[in-house]
C-alpha cells in the first residue's frame, strides 16, 4: 500500500509537507488540454520525491454524463489519457454524478474539539453546495438511472480501448452522497451491486473501482467485507469515515468515526492490495477556518501518521489492540 495525497494548494511547502511525512503519490485535478503544464506540476512533485500517480476531479466529462456531448468532451478525456501515457500516470479517477458532483448542506459542522467538517442533511438539499467548481448544475433538468447507464456504457466502450492503449486504468468514484436521487437527476453509483453491474461492463483490468470508504459507508457497506468483496477491482483508495448515512450524516476524524478502521486496513491486505490510498475530506483544525472544507492540511498531517501507523501495523502482522 502507498499513502497518496492531494493538495490544496500545490505549493512546495504543501509538497515538502508530505513529502516529510511519508507520502509517495500525489493527486492532481484535471489539468487542461496542454501536455505542458502537466509536464511542470510532474518535475514539481518530483524534486520533493515524491511521483504524480493520479488524476481525479474537474474532468471534462459533464456533457458525456448528461448524453449532450457534440464531441468535444469525448476529444478532450481521449487526449487527458494520451497525455497521461507519455507523462506516465497511471490511473484516471472519475463520477458519475450527473449535473453537480460531491455535496454538502453544511461545511462547518463540529468534530472532536471543536475542528470544522462537512455534513449533509437530505432535509436541506435546497440548500445544497456543490463542491466541485466545474460541475454544470442544471437547474430543473431531469435525468433516469436507465439514461445514465446508457451514456455511462456508451462512454466507456469508447474511452477504456484508449485507456488500454494507453495503459492508464479509469477508477470509478462512487456518487457522494449516494442517494438514488439528486435534484431530479437519478444516480447510479449508489450501491454495491451498482458496482458489480459497473466491473461486469467490461471485464478490462483497466476498468476498476475507486473505495471512497466514507461513500460505501453511507451506503450502509460493511467496509472490510465490502472490501473483500470487490477485491482486486479496487485499485485505488479514499481513506475516510463519515458517522451517520446516505440521507444524514457528517464526516470525521479518521480514528473518530463508527468503521473499525484497522479491519479496513487488515482487509486491504488480505486482498493483496498495493495500489495509492490517499486521506480524503480531512477537519479543519483551529486556524485552518478559511481554508478549503475537507482539504486543509494540518488535518491532512494527523491523517497521514495514523494511515502509516495502521499500514506498518498490518504488514508486520502485529495485533490490532493490546493483549
Amino acid at each position: 500500500m502507498r499513502l497518496a495525497s492531494v493538495l490544496t494548494p500545490l505549493s512546495d511547502h504543501h509538497l515538502a509537507l508530505a513529502a516529510q511525512c511519508g507520502v509517495e503519490e500525489i493527486t492532481v485535478r484535471y489539468p487542461g488540454l496542454e501536455m505542458e503544464p502537466l509536464l511542470q506540476t510532474k518535475a514539481q512533485i518530483a524534486r520533493h520525491g515524491m511521483k504524480l500517480g493520479i488524476i481525479e476531479g474537474y474532468l471534462p466529462i459533464e456533457k458525456l454524463k448528461l448524453g449532450k456531448d457534440d464531441g468535444s468532451d469525448m476529444r478532450a478525456m481521449k487526449r487527458l489519457l494520451e497525455h497521461m501515457s507519455e507523462a506516465e500516470i497511471p490511473l484516471l479517477c472519475y463520477n458519475f454524478m450527473a449535473g453537480t458532483d460531491w455535496v454538502r448542506t453544511k461545511l462547518d459542522a463540529r468534530e472532536r474539539g471543536g475542528a470544522l467538517v462537512t455534513a449533509f442533511d437530505l432535509k436541506d438539499a435546497q440548500h445544497a453546495m456543490s463542491l466541485n467548481a466545474t460541475a454544470i448544475q442544471a437547474g430543473g433538468e431531469t435525468i433516469t438511472a436507465d439514461a445514465l447507464w446508457t451514456n455511462l456504457e456508451r462512454m466507456l466502450a469508447e474511452l477504456l480501448p484508449a485507456a488500454e492503449k494507453h495503459g492508464v486504468t479509469m477508477v470509478m468514484h462512487p456518487d457522494d452522497p449516494p442517494l438514488a436521487e439528486f435534484a431530479g437527476k437519478a444516480r447510479i453509483m449508489n450501491s454495491v451491486e451498482n458496482f458489480e453491474r459497473l466491473m461486469r461492463l467490461s471485464p478490462s483490468r483497466h476498468n476498476a473501482i475507486c473505495f471512497c470508504q466514507g461513500t460505501f459507508a453511507e451506503m450502509g457497506a460493511d467496509i472490510p467485507a465490502t472490501i473483500r468483496r470487490l477485491g482486486p477491482h479496487i485499485r485505488y483508495v479514499h481513506f475516510r469515515d463519515v458517522r451517520g448515512n446516505a440521507e444524514c450524516f457528517a464526516e470525521t476524524f479518521h480514528d473518530n468515526g463508527p468503521t473499525d478502521m484497522v479491519a479496513a486496513m487488515r482487509a486491504y491486505r488480505d486482498i493483496g492490495f498495493t495500489g495509492p490510498m490517499r486521506p480524503d475530506h480531512v477537519p479543519q483544525l483551529d486556524g485552518e477556518e478559511e481554508g478549503e472544507p475537507g482539504y486543509t492540511m494540518m488535518g491532512r498531517l494527523f491523517a497521514y501518521g495514523y494511515m502509516r501507523g495502521l499500514i506498518q501495523s498490518v504488514q508486520s502482522g502485529l495485533p490490532s489492540s493490546p493483549i
